[in-house]
């Protein structure tokens, strides 16, 4: 059992040490651990340090490219190394290394195949009052819709199976973890979350520079996940509004023929039909969204596939061309 412990990084020299010497080097249940940073454009010595300290692989950006990509680009590069575990942490120190134990854990025994950190939100000094309310209104929501228990749906403290791994798929730029959270609900992978701890903050975060930008990137990010795994349901949600409204004014323009004044309020016959018709128009949106979501979830099946056979077979030519080495 390979486990591969991934950190992204963005200028992250001054904290990168104190990051990877908190790592564990021996888990039960695990034969090999290995270590891999994505250096996300960094403009500092990030690569000189880790390479230093000894990481096993490192990810390189050219450019900056965000947290999303950035993780995508690491659980590739795990896969491609045979790494039957990944563990996601922050270069900030932010999460405990011995947790890492923690999230394994129910991976190990079969209980699940993605495991989140749950965070002390109430009780992190550095995190403020507003930053914890939306924490777990933020939280809340995801819960909502994905369907799943998640109590710390920003958290990126995350240990995946390699069965899950393979069928990650990450659509928007700005992070990955609403998105999974989503994903595993609607798709039926085996999602659980487990306490850990957090140390003192080392820097601010940099994943947002404001609250308003945070909580405006992360509801688009929720709906737009939502949209692409339960399209009909949020069609048809969005379609009973003006069908509703339409179906009333109908009722109100049937009521005045009756009482004799229907010829003074066709502008209501008009809306109706109106607001009925752009009803219908948004159903059959949802028809078509949700035939394009079954063609999805085939291609991801396919998808996965073929990742898994691709990243065998680069599994078994490396280890044959390291053998010719010897």
């Amino acid at each position: 059992m390979k486990l591969i412990i991934q950190i992204p990084c963005y200028n992250e020299a001054e904290t990168l040490e104190i990051a990877l010497n908190d790592l564990p080097k021996h888990i039960d249940g695990i034969d090999e651990i290995e270590y891999l940073i994505i250096n996300d454009g960094s403009k500092d010595n990030t690569v000189e340090v880790a390479k230093n300290w000894g990481v096993h692989y490192v990810v390189n950006f050219k450019k900056n490219k965000g947290l999303a990509k950035g993780f995508m680009a690491g659980i590739d590069a795990c896969l491609l190394n045979g790494a039957d575990i990944i563990v996601n942490t922050d270069a900030d120190n932010q999460y405990c290394g011995d947790d890492i134990e923690t999230i394994v854990r129910p991976i190990l025994e079969g209980k699940a195949d993605i495991v989140i950190g749950e965070r002390p939100i109430d009780k992190t000094e550095h995190f403020s009052w507003l930053k914890k309310k939306l924490q777990h209104f933020g939280s809340w929501v995801v819960r909502r819709a994905s369907g799943t228990d998640i109590p710390d749906a920003p958290s990126g403290f995350r240990a995946y199976s390699r069965e899950a791994a393979l069928q990650l798929n990450v659509i928007n730029e700005y992070t990955y973890t609403l998105e999974q959270i989503v994903q595993a609900g609607r798709t039926s992978i085996p999602i659980m979350s487990v306490p850990i701890r957090t140390n003192a903050e080392l820097r601010p975060s940099r994943l947002f520079h404001s609250m308003f930008g945070y909580v405006k990137k992360s509801m688009v990010t929720i709906i737009r996940a939502y949209l692409m795994y339960r399209p009909m349901r949020f069609f048809i949600s969005l379609g009973i509004i003006p069908f509703v409204i339409g179906f009333a004014l109908g009722v109100r323009y049937i009521v005045f023929i009756f009482m004799g004044r229907g010829n003074g309020n066709i502008q209501s016959l008009i809306l109706c039909s109106l607001l009925i018709m752009i009803a219908v128009m948004i159903w059959v949106l949802g028809m078509m969204a949700d035939v394009i979501s079954a063609n999805r979830k085939i291609s991801q099946d396919i998808q996965k596939r073929t990742r898994d056979i691709d990243y065998r077979l680069a599994w078994i030519e490396k280890n044959i061309k390291e053998k010719d080495k010897e």
